[in-house]
């Protein structure tokens, strides 16, 4: 036996240096860069990284072929749904105020490969998102002009024919990208004031949409004559709710600003809810107007406001319509190139990634090299790929950071509190002074509420109060009966300890909660195979199809109950999700369902990015991760055990010295927790 652990302890340690979380330090608002953003900047942001070219092209795409007038309800539930994940990274934008994103938050709550993998793909998206966005606002350009960019550069600078390279080299989606990312550089007050002029303009053409599209709103084009308002039915709105929810993608850019956020507790959930209210609003209305100007089944998909206003008489208002559709889509590509680069700051800040980008201009205050590096590699894709190629990569990177998010959320509210001296285990560092601690029976005990209870026992010199009423014994009875019912984080509820007691009483604080998270995820991705390829792929009989949702729902709705049942992390100061675990458990049900709707080919090249960002963490970043160094520092002590005569454990830390020097050996007893090792 002793040989079988000894041979499986180089796996065990290496497992655990997989998933080591990152250390916060107590000052978790010290940073490089500069912290200027406010709430109105950073809400700003977030509705440039959502109202994009959807606005203007995903109302009339969904509406002719997916929807019909009753987009305005797909619109609707996907905004809600989208809700969901931008709660989860509301609550982690001001708990861990550090740019970063997902990359962050899954860092400090799950482990660093998982963190690793998430930053990667993310980085991906970015990158894609940014080219793609660059090549529409090409396309959209061009088609103003009747195509002769299009044609020049294929007559008189060169023309492809090659499978998956776009026909033609971009050149001007690669110069727009080259510029922004110039601009971007020069600091982050001047990609603020750029994304308020090119919002400030969108916004602006918006009203003009809505203003005049209501002037000339028809109902009867909701009629039965014309279809009626859902011609699709419920599977119509279901499956544009499914669309639409890309389109509320660029939130997390909020997220990504939180270490320049002039005060990240308060504005980053604010922001985060004001620019989520305004992008819905957004789309619901101008849908709205769209379906209402013309009949839902003539819309023109590519340029469905610009076809309709002309339609109506008013061809003029169509230039007004394509200067907002280009600010829109400049808004998306500073949003893209703002949040890229410090991704990969904070993969580098924190080892995972090459050190070269995670320098910081002394003037600017942002990751220079970082933004300009990435910046051509986006101009890159955008010269050679072309927007359908591009398109195809979109998404499920974005949607398993969201997944991530949601599940951190439920593990980091669950998590065992851990003290400022901690070696190695990463997490959020808390206060001493405050933290509470536990009494034999596991129990928390606050010591704010034991001072207060002292308080009020006595006074005067230690006499005793005399109380003028029996509501005021009665609510010092109830006082001391909560704290005496706080539990820690991780521990059962002391009212479901008389129905559960028996079976998860003696479970470590976070035990059942880390095994009903990972149910949790294999229960919903099990649930979701069977719903979308239950039917069609797999074939599968009624009754099995029947009993495999009922049987995977179950699991899942058992595991909320069983994360729901333990105590949470007391926490006041910063925004919290509502209703944790079903918020977070939702959205992960909901983002895993849209991942596995994606196409096979998107999974195929998702693996192949996946592998090669495997190869450059084993190769690179597990060997320079500065979480890996400071556990190399902490095995400067080393300790052992010793039986003592009356058969009690005793551990003896020693700190390990070169030779010639003494060792200084520290003794606790069996009571009291060891010294960090």
């Amino acid at each position: 036996m002793a040989s079988c652990v000894s041979s499986c302890s180089p796996v065990v340690r290496f497992c655990q240096k997989l998933n080591r979380l990152k250390t916060l330090e107590e000052d978790v608002m010290a940073t490089s860069l500069k912290r200027c953003l406010s709430t109105v900047d950073l809400a700003l942001l977030g509705v440039g990284g959502m109202v994009g070219s959807g606005l203007y092209v995903l109302t009339g795409t969904v509406a002719k072929d997916t929807a019909g007038p009753a987009v305005v309800v797909s619109f609707l539930i996907a905004g809600v749904a989208s809700l969901m994940a931008a709660l989860c990274y509301a609550e982690f934008g001001a708990r861990v105020p550090k740019t970063g994103s997902a990359y962050m938050f899954t860092y400090v709550s799950v482990g660093e490969i998982w963190a690793f993998l998430i930053g990667w793909n993310v980085i991906l998206e970015y990158m894609i998102g940014g080219a793609a966005v660059a090549r529409a606002w090409s396309g959209y350009l061009d088609s103003i002009f009747n195509h002769r960019i299009q044609n020049f550069t294929e007559s008189h600078v060169m023309r492809w024919d090659v499978p998956f390279i776009a026909h033609y080299p971009d050149l001007l989606a690669a110069a727009i990208l080259l510029v922004a990312s110039f601009f971007i550089s020069f600091g982050v007050r001047v990609s603020s004031w750029l994304n308020h002029i090119f919002s400030a303009i969108s916004m602006a053409v918006i009203v003009f949409i809505l203003v005049f599209g209501f002037v000339l709103a028809d109902p009867a084009n909701w009629s039965a004559r014309e279809g009626g308002f859902a011609p699709f039915g419920v599977s119509g709105i279901m499956a544009g709710t499914a669309t639409c929810f890309y389109a509320f993608v660029g939130f997390d850019v909020i997220a990504a600003s939180s270490e320049e956020a002039s005060n990240p507790q308060k504005a980053i959930p604010a922001a985060t809810a004001i620019s989520l209210g305004m992008a819905a609003t957004a789309y619901v209305l101008v849908s709205t107007v769209l379906t209402l100007m013309v009949p839902w089944h003539t819309l023109d998909p590519n340029s469905a406001l610009s076809d309709a206003f002309f339609r109506r008489g008013y061809s003029w208002a169509g230039f007004i319509v394509a200067v907002g559709s280009i600010c829109a889509m400049n808004t998306v590509l500073l949003s893209n190139l703002f949040s890229l680069p410090r991704i990969v700051y904070a993969m580098a800040e924190d080892g995972l990634f090459f050190s070269v980008f995670s320098r910081v201009n002394p003037v600017t205050k942002v990751p220079v090299i970082a933004i300009l590096v990435f910046g051509s590699l986006m101009a890159v894709l955008a010269l050679i790929f072309d927007l359908e190629a591009l398109v195809q990569f979109l998404s499920i990177g974005t949607l398993l950071a969201y997944t991530f998010v949601a599940a951190s959320i439920i593990v980091l509210r669950f998590q065992p509190d851990k003290s400022s001296g901690s070696s190695g285990g990463g997490g959020i560092k808390t206060d001493a002074s405050s933290t509470p601690s536990l009494n034999q029976s596991g129990q928390q005990v606050d010591p704010s509420a034991a001072v207060n209870e002292t308080q009020t026992f006595a006074q005067d010199g230690g006499e005793m109060k005399e109380y003028e009423s029996f509501s005021d014994k009665l609510q010092l009875v109830e006082r001391q009966k909560a704290v005496k019912e706080r539990r820690a984080p991780g521990l059962l509820k002391a009212c479901w300890e008389p129905y559960l007691g028996r079976i998860l009483g003696d479970c470590e604080p976070g035990e059942v909660v880390a095994f009903s998270v990972l149910a949790l995820m294999v229960s919903g991705v099990s649930l979701c195979a069977v719903l979308v390829f239950g039917n069609n792929q797999l074939n599968l009989p009624l009754w099995s199809f029947t009993l495999l949702l009922v049987i995977f729902s179950l699991v899942f709705l058992l595991s909320l109950a069983l994360i729901w049942v333990h105590e949470q992390q007391p926490n006041h100061k910063t925004f919290q999700v509502p209703l944790v675990p079903f918020v977070p458990g939702f959205s992960i049900l909901l983002n895993v369902f849209l991942m596995l709707k994606l196409s096979p080919l998107t999974w195929i090249r998702f693996t192949i990015w996946v592998a090669a960002g495997l190869l450059v963490y084993f190769g690179y970043g597990i060997w320079h991760s500065k979480e890996g160094l400071r556990e190399q520092q902490g095995q400067d002590v080393a300790a052992r055990y010793v039986v003592l005569p009356s058969g009690s454990l005793v551990e003896t830390v020693q700190n390990v010295q070169p030779e010639g020097h003494t060792l200084s050996t520290h003794t606790p007893t069996h009571d009291n927790p060891p010294a960090s090792r």
